[in-house]
C-alpha cells in the first residue's frame, strides 16, 4: 500500500489564512505588521523566493517592503541599511536574504538583525533560546516541519526521530525543535557511518542533507512518516528531494512530496514568524 501523501500547500494555505485572520483584526485596531527583505545581487533563485515572500505578504495583509542592492555593496553599506532597519518601528521583521556575496560575511550581517526582528530565526540570541528551552522566534523550515506533523496528528512524543542533515538552518533546529516535543532524537550526517543502519530505526525521518535521493526506499522504517526538506535540480531540470520518493512512497506510511510538501510551509511560518516578531514588538511598547 502507497504511503499517505502530505498536501504541505494545503496545510500552507490554511495557516495563511489564520495569518490573514489576525492581520485583517490588528488592522482594524491601526496596527500594521511589516516586513523589510534584503535582496543582494541577481541570484535568480533569491529573486524567485523574495518574490514569492513579497506576494505571500501582499495576500496576508502585512505591509512588505524590499531592498534589492546591488552585488558590490559593501559590507559597511549593508550594515547601515540593517541598522536604520532596526530602528524603524513600521518595520517588524527583517530578513537579509542569503547567499550574500563573497566579500560580505554573512555572519556579521546576521548578527547585526535585532533579536527581535530576526524572522528567520538565525540570531545567536534565538538560536540560545531554542537550545535552553526559551521562548523565542525559530527558523521557518524547521517550524514547518513540527507544524506539518502536527496538522497531520502525527505522534511526536515518545517516537523515535531521526534527523539527516546538520546544518544550522535546518537540521540541528530541527532536531531540538522534536525535542521540544519529547521525541527521542538521532542526528545523522555526512561522516556518519551505516546511515541506513540509523534511519531504519526512525518513526519520524526529517531529511534535510542537500543530496538528491540519497535516501532510498531500503533505508526506511515500514510505516515511518519522512518529512523531505531537501531541494535538488537534476541534470534534465527535474526537481527532487533527497528522498527517492518512487521509492519511498512503497514503504514509508506517510510522506512529503518535493515540490509541493515542506517548501510552501517555509513561507507560510515566515509569515507566522513576521506576527511574532511584531507582536513583540507591540508587547514592549
Amino acid at each position: 500500500m502507497a504511503a499517505q501523501v502530505i498536501d504541505g500547500k494545503t496545510i500552507a494555505k490554511q495557516i495563511r489564512d489564520e495569518v490573514k485572520q489576525t492581520v485583517e483584526h490588528w488592522r482594524r485596531e491601526q496596527f500594521v505588521p511589516g516586513l523589510a527583505v534584503v535582496l543582494v545581487g541577481d541570484d535568480p533563485a533569491s529573486a524567485t523566493y523574495v518574490r514569492n515572500k513579497e506576494k505571500a505578504c501582499q495576500e496576508a495583509g502585512i505591509y512588505s517592503e524590499v531592498h534589492r542592492l546591488d552585488a558590490s555593496i559593501s559590507e559597511d553599506e549593508l550594515l547601515r541599511l540593517v541598522h536604520t532597519l532596526n530602528q524603524r518601528p513600521d518595520i517588524h521583521g527583517i530578513l537579509v536574504q542569503l547567499p550574500l556575496p563573497e566579500h560580505i560575511r554573512s555572519e556579521r550581517i546576521l548578527d547585526a538583525v535585532d533579536p527581535s526582528k530576526d524572522v528567520d530565526g538565525f540570531h545567536p540570541v534565538n538560536a540560545g533560546k531554542l537550545l535552553v528551552g526559551k521562548p523565542g522566534i525559530f527558523p521557518c523550515t524547521p517550524l514547518g516541519v513540527i507544524e506539518l506533523l502536527k496538522r497531520q496528528d502525527v505522534p511526536i512524543a515518545g517516537r523515535h526521530a531521526v534527523v539527516v542533515g546538520r546544518s544550522n538552518i535546518v537540521g540541528k533546529p530541527a532536531a531540538l525543535l522534536l525535542l521540544r516535543e519529547h521525541a527521542t532524537v538521532s542526528v545523522c550526517h555526512s561522516r556518519t557511518p551505516d546511515l541506513s543502519a540509523i534511519t531504519r530505526q526512525a518513526d519520524i525521518l526529517v531529511c534535510a542533507v542537500g543530496q538528491p535521493e540519497l535516501i532510498r526506499g531500503e533505508m526506511i522504517k515500514p510505516g515511518a512518516c519522512v518529512i523531505d526538506v531537501g531541494i535538488n535540480r537534476k541534470p534534465d531540470g527535474k526537481l527532487v528531494g533527497d528522498v527517492c520518493f518512487s521509492e519511498a512512497v512503497h514503504v514509508a506510511g506517510q510522506i512529503t512530496p518535493v515540490p509541493g510538501g515542506v517548501g510552501p510551509m517555509t513561507i507560510a511560518m515566515l509569515l507566522k514568524n513576521t506576527l511574532a516578531c511584531a507582536q513583540l514588538q507591540r508587547s514592549s511598547v
